[in-house]
């Protein structure tokens, strides 16, 4: 059988009802690029909430420690020199360790420092008592006194 040009339509092509599966709706693209965006914005709206949050908990740069030197070591202490940064007059209490050649930890302890009234910078000095001859002398962290 054969079609005559009068019996096609000129338009798009029309299908019978349910033998080719559902039709897509027209402007789907749209939809899906706009709920990707929607997803993206929240993604980087709750990634900044967290990384704000846990830069107010651990990465507070008013309490930074920095050591000067360790020396005197023996086989039962090791001398360390360090400098704190705190709020203007504050104080810290600030973690050190000592460590032996193998990595092992022999020493820690909390020490509180204060800066003079006007001061940001404390430079201290102080001696960790070992239980066995350490390597190195460390500051952990420092943190605002509970």
């Amino acid at each position: 059988m054969t079609e005559t040009h009068a019996t096609i339509s000129s338009g798009a092509p029309v299908f019978p009802a349910g033998r080719y599966g559902r039709r897509r709706a027209t402007g789907g693209r749209r939809r899906r690029t706009l709920l990707a965006a929607l997803v993206l914005l929240a993604l980087v709206g709750t990634l900044t909430v967290i990384s704000v949050r846990l830069y107010r908990q651990y990465g507070d740069p008013v309490y930074d420690a920095q050591v000067i030197t360790y020396t005197d070591i023996t086989d039962n202490q090791v001398l360390v020199d360090f400098r704190v940064t705190v709020p203007s007059g504050g104080s810290a209490v600030c973690v050190l360790r000592a460590r032996d050649r193998a990595g092992a930890e022999v020493a820690r302890e909390e020490v509180t420092v204060t800066a003079q009234p006007g001061n940001r910078h404390v430079t201290t000095r102080h001696r960790l008592a070992t239980t066995a001859r350490p390597f190195i002398g460390e500051v952990l962290r420092c943190r605002p006194p509970a």
